[in-house]
């Protein structure tokens, strides 16, 4: 009587465990979670490739200053990075244009701004 339980019970509890186990695996392989997965590999690898830029700059800084110093020049380095850079689109009688030259001539025909955005490495810091 007692076997009989204890082989039920072990059997009830293994098909509870390969049910959600498989239904863990069900959930990680829809389209929805491979592309956030896909997005946080990205992101982390842009978070990987900004660190090893700042390295790779903060070694040319270092390396300048040894190079001034060994020629003689005192000439200060400066190790910080430029500002970041931002694109204006306008568009002028359907026309793109990324330069704001033709728009200073007439400032009826001047076009709207359709973004001022700085670049990121972070896609999901509006997220």
């Amino acid at each position: 009587m007692f076997r009989r339980t204890f082989w039920f019970t072990a059997g009830a509890a293994a098909g509870v465990w390969a049910t959600t186990k498989v239904n863990r695996k069900i959930k990680q392989l829809t389209p929805e979670s491979l592309a956030a997965q896909a997005a946080n590999k990205a992101v982390e690898a842009g978070h990987k490739l900004k660190d090893f830029a700042l390295d790779v700059r903060d070694g040319m800084a270092q390396r300048e200053a040894e190079l001034g110093e060994a020629l003689g020049l005192e000439a200060p380095v400066d190790a910080e990075l430029p500002a970041q850079r931002t694109v204006v689109v306008a568009i002028e009688n359907g026309k793109t244009s990324k330069t704001a030259k033709n728009n200073k001539t007439d400032k009826n025909k001047q076009g709207k701004y359709l973004s001022k955005s700085k670049y990121s490495y972070n896609r999901n810091e509006d997220h």
